[in-house]
């Protein structure tokens, strides 16, 4: 066997910076010239013969990259044209169904029972459904004029339903090049974090709470404990849990977050019988991952989302279940 200082050595010397396979490189090198002569090719259409929906639509229709060309000029990712996309299918605003067509393509479906639609089944139905082409095309010419996608859109998503980037405008190409570069700090800011309503609504009435593990599950259950969001009002007299999930992307992940949190509840209630244990669920990556969601729920002895009628909910929960503690 290899000392530590020879696998140490063949690590270092033999090290090739940066794996790539060459054939693929060259593969990829292909598709991403198809793309960039796709974009070259609608851009001189536009400055010919003007921004028409006409050619967006021809784009879509006969060009094998033509979704991925559109998404790439105005900064969307698949996972946020299919969450989307979900949106659509779920909600029933009357601006937005008229503006994307909703009644000619949307099939009679309960919004409970809704799953997301895949990659595949999306560009599928791009080629097969005029109905629903002309409603994606209208969606990116006129989706940030709807009420409903501006109050529940971020900002940072809704500016990409621009005009000017299908226009080619050098200012919004900048612009989608600044977004593509800062989304993933922009998704970490704390500032963005929704727990930050959980923080400022116990803070507002003076409510203590910490983060951490709690000593007890560390003790007893050191493979399955976690660190807990919020303990009110201490790791040491916890009479009330917190877990917060928002989930905006999903992933298979979610199935195993359920089994770990049915286990912390399991734990709770041995070690720390007195207290409450609460999650925040919310997002449309649980909504759309029903069988997860069921799973996930049932961990809890109450669940909240982040919708104004549930933070007051909650509000009023924490502010009774404390002073009924304090008495």
């Amino acid at each position: 066997m290899k000392s530590v200082e020879e696998k140490f050595r063949i690590v270092v010397e033999k090290n090739t910076f940066y794996y790539f396979n060459r054939k693929f490189e060259e593969q990829y090198e292909g598709y991403i010239t198809n793309l960039r002569e796709t974009l070259l090719v609608l851009k001189n259409d536009i400055r010919i013969k003007g921004l028409r929906k006409e050619s967006i639509e021809r784009l879509l229709l006969e060009n094998e990259n033509g979704l991925v060309a559109l998404l790439t000029l105005t900064g969307f990712s698949n996972e946020s044209l299919k969450r989307l996309i979900t949106l659509i299918r779920v909600v029933n605003d009357k601006r937005l169904s008229n503006l994307t067509f909703k009644n000619k393509w949307n099939k009679l479906e309960k919004s409970i029972e809704i799953k997301e639609w895949s990659d595949n089944y999306i560009a599928k139905q791009i080629k097969d459904d005029e109905f629903f082409r002309k409603g994606i095309i209208n969606l990116f010419f006129e989706g940030a004029t709807i009420p409903f996608l501006a109050e529940t859109l971020p900002l940072f998503e809704l500016k990409k339903l621009s005009i000017s980037k299908l226009k080619f405008d050098i200012n919004s190409l900048i612009d989608s090049l600044v977004r593509y570069k800062v989304k993933g700090s922009y998704s970490g800011r704390t500032e963005n974090n929704p727990e930050t309503v959980i923080s400022e609504i116990l803070t507002k009435h003076s409510i203590t709470y910490e983060k951490g593990d709690l000593n007890e599950l560390i003790s007893n259950a050191p493979d399955i404990k976690r660190t807990m969001d919020f303990v009110i009002p201490n790791k040491m007299n916890p009479l009330i849990v917190i877990e917060c999930s928002f989930l905006v992307t999903t992933s298979s992940g979610q199935g195993d977050k359920s089994k770990t949190e049915i286990s912390v509840k399991e734990l709770l209630q041995k070690h720390y019988p007195n207290s409450s244990f609460i999650g925040f669920i919310d997002g449309i990556g649980w909504y759309v991952r029903k069988g997860d969601l069921k799973r996930m729920v049932a961990a809890y002895e109450d669940v909240f989302t982040f919708h104004k009628d549930e933070i007051i909910r909650f509000e009023q929960f924490v502010i009774s279940e404390v002073r009924k503690n304090v008495l």
